[in-house]
């Protein structure tokens, strides 16, 4: 049988590759961060059940690195592809690590004397990283990489370095693979809240987005779970947060329903709750849609936590004497509340990464209205595209959750198996 390229590395991705990889078709695991797991390493739990994200993500990371019929290209893209199903030439193009993966063994001496620190994009900004670094302690390749932007090329870590593993100069290495078929999982964006400036964000430090709530109450973040304001530290004693920032949105342009935010921020309520009972969280919606399996006994659990839910969305965030001010009307009941929260969370939506339109145009496959990679009929095959033997899974395709991203990648692997089958 001929192989199979998977583009996009997180929960799809992955279980799709191993999917693959168990019936007997070597996989070829492409992706463009230096490791692979996707957004699901970011998370703290996972709703309805709150188990712990990584205790699921990561043992899958390390089956997909150990197993014989999985090759892990990170740092890689997919340029273009030639041919058609059952054989598909597909020309990538691996960026520089500036670090030998053979000779490194991840011990992180490296990272430890690195005296540069930057912007962590891992930790939504919550904390730093430094020149050399590992994207998380979890990674997989267990290898480091060298940011060539921001090193000063002090030479400490190459003194460090016992196995000479750190590599002054390395240049992008073209590469091309011959596969029957190609299941793309490349995942999405979250919206930019910059995006409502009346909301405050980046302008008042008190007002943070999921993503960054979920690295600060991340009990292996940067701030080891512990809960604060931005702007003096504290605990705050109120908690609000805003719902569909990016979702359902017809003034920005942005009409679909993101799908995970209500139930990523009754989430992250509960577990403010289970830290502290006496923080009063407030969620400010427009409609929960708990629609999953678990997900409306989730919601009354909330309720039955103290979870305050209020049906509007506040017009603006303002910056208060001791606080925040947030004037929100109830839909149901027409009254007028101003909210004086300490803390701010925007539930930020999911949207189309930026390069999506030059992937599409690489892979010659359809997007639809809003950007997504779409089928050609969703309803009668969720997984196809216009063009045979290219498969379309996950986040890539609409905005969904975790277990919809896995069963699609495991739809979209026994599609690609069958043309991998028919290609022998």
């Amino acid at each position: 049988m001929k192989d199979v390229a998977v583009i996009g590395a997180g929960v799809a991705g992955i279980q799709a590759a191993l999917d693959l990889a168990d019936h007997g078709v070597h996989v070829h695991l492409i992706e463009r961060e230096p490791t692979i797991g996707g957004h699901m390493a970011q998370l703290d739990k996972t709703f309805p059940t709150n188990d712990c994200s990584m205790c699921i993500l990561s043992p899958k990371m390390v089956e997909v690195s150990r197993h014989p019929l999985i090759t892990i290209h990170t740092m890689s893209e997919v340029e273009c592809i030639e041919g058609e199903v059952g054989n598909f030439t597909v020309h990538m193009v691996k960026k520089p690590r500036f670090v030998d993966e053979e000779l490194c063994n991840g011990c992180g001496d490296c990272i430890e004397i690195c005296p540069v620190e930057v912007y962590n994009r891992f930790d939504a900004g919550i904390g730093v990283r430094k020149a050399i670094y590992k994207t998380h302690p979890q990674v997989v390749p267990d290898v480091v990489v060298r940011d060539d932007v921001h090193c000063i090329d002090c030479g400490l870590c190459y003194d460090v370095c016992g196995r000479d593993a750190i590599l002054r100069e390395e240049k992008e290495t073209p590469l091309t693979l011959n596969v029957a078929s190609i299941v793309v999982t490349a995942g999405y964006d979250v919206f930019n809240a910059c995006g409502k400036p009346q909301l405050s964000y980046l302008t008042v430090p008190d007002v943070i987005t999921s993503l960054e709530f979920e690295r600060m109450i991340n009990a292996s973040g940067p701030t080891a779970g512990t809960l604060s304001r931005l702007s003096n530290g504290k605990k705050p004693r109120s908690v609000v947060f805003i719902q569909c920032v990016g979702s359902r949105d017809t003034s920005l342009d942005r009409p679909w329903c993101s799908c995970v935010c209500c139930m990523y921020a009754i989430k992250n309520a509960i577990l403010i709750k289970e830290k502290d009972p006496l923080i009063d969280v407030t969620i400010c919606y427009m409609d929960i849609r708990a629609y999953g399996k678990g997900y409306q006994e989730f919601y009354d659990r909330a309720e039955a936590m103290g979870v305050t839910f209020l049906r509007g969305l506040p017009g603006e965030v303002r910056e208060g004497q001791d606080g925040l001010d947030l004037p929100v009307e109830d839909t149901e009941t027409g009254k007028i509340h101003l909210l004086h929260p300490d803390l701010v969370v925007l539930s930020v939506g999911l949207e189309p990464p930026a390069d999506f339109e030059a992937l599409a145009l690489g892979l010659g496959i359809e997007r639809d209205d809003n950007g997504f990679l779409g089928g050609s009929d969703r309803r009668l095959d969720p997984v196809a595209t216009i063009k045979p033997g290219i498969y379309v899974a996950g986040a890539a395709n609409a905005p969904k959750d975790i277990p919809d991203s896995v069963a699609q990648g495991e739809a979209a692997a026994m599609r690609a198996f069958t043309d991998a089958v028919h290609s022998a």
